[in-house]
């Protein structure tokens, strides 16, 4: 007969790599998720962690196992929870990860809200520009910049950020101010570095309907969103960042918007979710009030 509770345990470890952890994600006891993993393990006769007093790694056959049961115990948990599908009130803990910026500055007081108006709600939210596998981490969802190339996922929209290239008035009284796309082959650029292909992200511009990305060299690349504005308002040269990123500086005069004609298409927010999975009750309502907050809802005719 086979054991969901044991194989829960199991994975539950493999995604922390910590029964400390693991422990506490299912609430239960330190001891509780050992006797499972070990009665696993004798079950199935391999060994699926290396433990030491430092650290728990999976072996090949763990590693082999979390990849096959992950997929499983999702399609678990969703037939558990189609029975409140239909449920006005979400329960349960709501499993999201966002970028690190977006995060901070949109996500985290739209959960606020929703965990005050829900109160057998909890929220797991884990921030970080790096990409990550939904079921292998043990998430409902996750939000992302752009155009989503992975069709075994669905992805609804949740905002459009408007892209805007930005510089400092100290950079630009030294270097002087663009103000054709050309011109920021002359300037110092400062590069985002995309986390997930390692790639640079591109200038872009509309102009007379089309979209052009001028050639530039980067005098400086950052990895991480947020610290392009840092770097502007240090100085260092102009950046093409998402409004919400820049807006708190612009309004003040610390930055200064560039050629704000010629802003190309808006950046795609999405809350991406596993295909073919229901959307559970705690997923809608984020949803919901993230379209709500961000003014998409409102922009799209959706109600309110």
């Amino acid at each position: 007969m086979v054991n969901l509770t044991q194989f829960v345990a199991f994975a539950a470890v493999a995604r922390h790599l910590s029964f400390a952890q693991a422990s506490r994600e299912l609430g239960v006891a330190p001891s509780s998720v050992a006797k499972s993993v070990a009665r696993l393990e004798t079950r199935m006769g391999v060994r699926l962690f290396v433990r030491t007093t430092r650290s728990v790694q999976l072996t090949a056959d763990g590693e082999e196992l979390f990849r096959r049961c992950s997929d499983v115990l999702a399609q678990v948990t969703e037939l558990e929870e189609m029975t409140d599908v239909r449920s006005s009130e979400p329960t349960g803990i709501l499993r999201i990860s966002a970028p690190i910026g977006y995060g901070g500055k949109v996500v985290i007081p739209v959960i606020g809200t929703l965990l005050a108006q829900h109160p057998k709600l909890r929220a797991d939210l884990r921030l970080s520009d790096e990409r990550v596998d939904l079921a292998r981490d043990g998430l409902d969802g996750t939000l992302r910049f752009g155009k989503l190339p992975d069709s075994s996922l669905i992805a609804r929209e949740v905002d459009r950020q408007p892209l805007v290239l930005c510089a400092s008035p100290g950079y630009l009284a030294q270097r002087g101010t663009p103000t054709t796309p050309a011109d920021v082959a002359d300037h110092d650029v400062i590069a985002f570095r995309m986390p997930g292909s390692g790639r640079d992200r591109p200038l872009e511009f509309r102009v007379e309907g089309e979209t052009i990305a001028p050639t530039f060299t980067p005098r400086m690349w950052l990895s991480h969103g947020e610290s392009l504005v840092d770097a502007m308002l240090a100085d260092c040269g102009l950046a093409q960042v998402p409004q919400f990123m820049a807006q708190d500086a612009l309004a003040v005069g610390r930055l200064v918007e560039l050629m704000p004609t010629l802003r190309p298409e808006p950046l795609e927010v999405n809350l991406v979710t596993s295909g073919g999975r229901t959307l559970m009750p705690r997923v809608r309502v984020l949803l919901d009030a993230l379209r709500l907050r961000t003014g998409y809802a409102k922009a799209n005719g959706m109600p309110q």
